[in-house]
């Protein structure tokens, strides 16, 4: 018997480079899991044309678009029981997951960070900043760590990391290219244990 696709909601904030890889995965046949939802707190988000193209439900939502954050925590947490979503996939959003939530979908929240956590991470430590932050400290070796969500930046639980040189000359941009290759790579691979992993009743 074929087991059912794990569902997944996505909250993006920028161009959904890990979203596409995880849905080139899903459609490739090779991860049992369903995006049911993609949301974005940025309504020109690319993210949101890419869900789109692939004919995924996608919801521009924000704190400014609610009115309050009482109402767009509500919102959020109507958006995802709507969609009967079991793993919330966090992909370069840049918010911070409201209390509420992450106590409603406690070790269901997952993102990826571009350093291997917990150096490099924390409010701030986003993106470029990263890549510029581990070349200006003169680290030897970067990566890309998969954590648990809670209610602090980069700090839950590390589930799974995965190493990459920093090579003589690298710049943030080339640093930034080696470590996204493997951020694909691995967010696929955890994704694929919860699926596998999840508690039928």
């Amino acid at each position: 018997m074929i087991e059912t696709p794990l569902r997944i909601a996505v909250l993006a904030s920028g161009g959904g480079t890990n979203f596409q890889a995880i849905q080139g995965r899903i459609a490739g046949g090779r991860l049992n899991a369903q995006v049911v939802l993609v949301i974005s707190n940025n309504k020109d988000a690319y993210v949101l044309e890419r869900a789109r193209t692939a004919g995924i439900r996608t919801e521009h939502w924000s704190e400014k678009k609610a009115g309050s954050r009482e109402a767009f925590v509500a919102g959020l947490l109507k958006l995802l029981e709507e969609t009967r979503t079991e793993l919330i996939v966090l992909a370069g959003y840049m918010k911070l997951i409201p209390a509420e939530v992450v106590k409603a979908y406690a070790g269901s929240i997952i993102n990826i960070h571009p350093a291997l956590l917990p150096k490099f991470g924390g409010q701030g430590m986003y993106g470029i900043h990263v890549h510029e932050a581990v070349l200006a400290a003169g680290e030897k070796e970067s990566g890309a760590s998969v954590h648990l969500v809670d209610a602090e930046y980069d700090r839950g639980t590390i589930l799974k990391q995965r190493k990459v040189p920093v090579l003589p000359g690298d710049t943030p941009e080339t640093l930034r290219d080696r470590v996204l290759d493997v951020e694909h790579e691995l967010y696929s691979e955890v994704i694929a244990e919860f699926a596998a992993n999840r508690q039928r009743p």
